[in-house]
């Protein structure tokens, strides 16, 4: 509502995931005169008046600013991407004929990833507005809330949410599971795809994309290990340094490593550019290496660190943080032994209760920087 109303009243919304007390008035220095509405702000304002007779609403200029996103900051601090009405409309209407959401049949969206991120804000707020489709609207932060949201809405149910949020639902069985589930903002592993299709019968796909650029491309990760570019992207440059070509939107480069399909159509991700580590001459993913800790008997969660000296020390080594409730550092350093590089092996595996994830399932920089510090002292 608060979105739709800016528009039309020609303001721009700022969207940030951090709504500390700090992060809130570094965004009023930086944009001057900016207004900060919180859900108590929002509640004062009352129910939405009656627009049925203002159906359909009205056009808006193409090029009109509407968004600034701020990103998650875990790659370090974080960045404003701007973005005009006629990007979010065309990336949109790409994502609702891909994913199905037009011709009729109106499912409900219902997203684990707040609005202010720009994957819940494209798939929460912008697609039920270009697509033939409705978004819940009421909690989803714990998983009874999303299973309790799921068992309300009515007929063909899409789940939007991230790896994270989707391991926590598949601990327990749901009354009336989703359709469909599309997931982002990190890799999904097969394994628990194939839980989820087992278990609900629902088609799984996954969004690739980033703040700066939004979302460019889908796969259905269980059938497809490459990514099919939505309708009217297109990519440049190299492989190790790709552009991304979007409707409406300026030229942007992808901190990520691909494979161009022969055709233009897609690509294979390699890896991000900050993803990968070099030691001894050899390179391994940090992703993967997560994943192939996270996918060892007892582990719930876990990563890999690279220490600041990596590249100054030449006998320094990674570190590793896993959640294993009543596990043993030592035995899972062995079950690794056999599955990784020994190059690659952590000096240290610390065990710890959880791991400092944000709302979307990432592990902002600073966090992690505290956690090693933690064990250090």
């Amino acid at each position: 509502m608060l979105f739709a109303a800016c528009l039309l009243a020609g303001r721009v919304s700022l969207l940030s995931g951090d709504h500390s007390a700090r992060a809130v008035s570094r965004i009023h220095t930086d944009h001057p005169g900016s207004i900060a509405l919180d859900d108590i702000a929002v509640a004062a304002i009352g129910p939405a008046a009656d627009l049925s007779e203002s159906w359909p609403p009205p056009a808006l200029p193409l090029a009109q600013q509407a968004a600034i996103v701020l990103t998650s900051g875990s790659t370090g601090a974080p960045s404003a991407a701007r973005k005009c009405w006629g990007e979010l409309v065309a990336r949109s209407q790409a994502a609702a004929e891909r994913f199905g959401l037009v011709g009729g049949g109106s499912p409900a969206i219902v997203g684990t990833v707040p609005p202010h991120h720009m994957y819940g804000f494209e798939t929460t707020v912008l697609l039920p507005l270009h697509g033939d489709c409705a978004s819940w609207c009421g909690p989803t932060f714990y998983p009874a809330d999303i299973r309790a949201a799921l068992s309300e809405v009515r007929g063909r149910r899409i789940l939007v949410t991230t790896p994270v949020h989707l391991r926590a639902l598949l601990e327990q069985p749901l009354e009336r599971p989703p359709e469909q589930v599309i997931s982002a903002t990190a890799p999904l592993e097969q394994a628990l795809a194939a839980r989820a299709r087992d278990e609900w019968g629902a088609l799984v796909s996954e969004i690739f994309g980033a703040t700066e650029v939004g979302s460019i491309a889908s796969r259905r990760t269980l059938d497809e290990a490459g990514w099919t570019l939505y309708p009217g992207i297109a990519l440049s440059g190299t492989d190790e340094a790709p552009v991304v070509h979007a409707p409406h939107a300026a030229p942007h480069p992808l901190s990520d490593i691909i494979e161009r399909h022969p055709d233009g159509s897609g690509f294979l991700l390699l890896g991000r550019s900050g993803d990968l580590v070099k030691i001894g001459g050899r390179r391994a993913s940090l992703e993967g290496l997560g994943r192939t800790l996270r996918a060892i008997d007892g582990v719930i969660d876990g990563v890999f660190i690279v220490p600041d000296d990596l590249n100054q020390r030449p006998g320094a080594r990674l570190l590793a943080f896993a959640v294993a409730p009543g596990g043993d550092a030592r035995a899972l350093l062995a079950a690794l032994r056999h599955e990784i590089d020994p190059l690659f092996l952590p000096r240290r595996l610390i065990l710890c209760d959880r791991l400092p994830r944000n709302e979307v399932g990432k592990l902002p920089r600073e966090a992690l920087r505290a956690l090693l510090d933690k064990a250090d002292d």
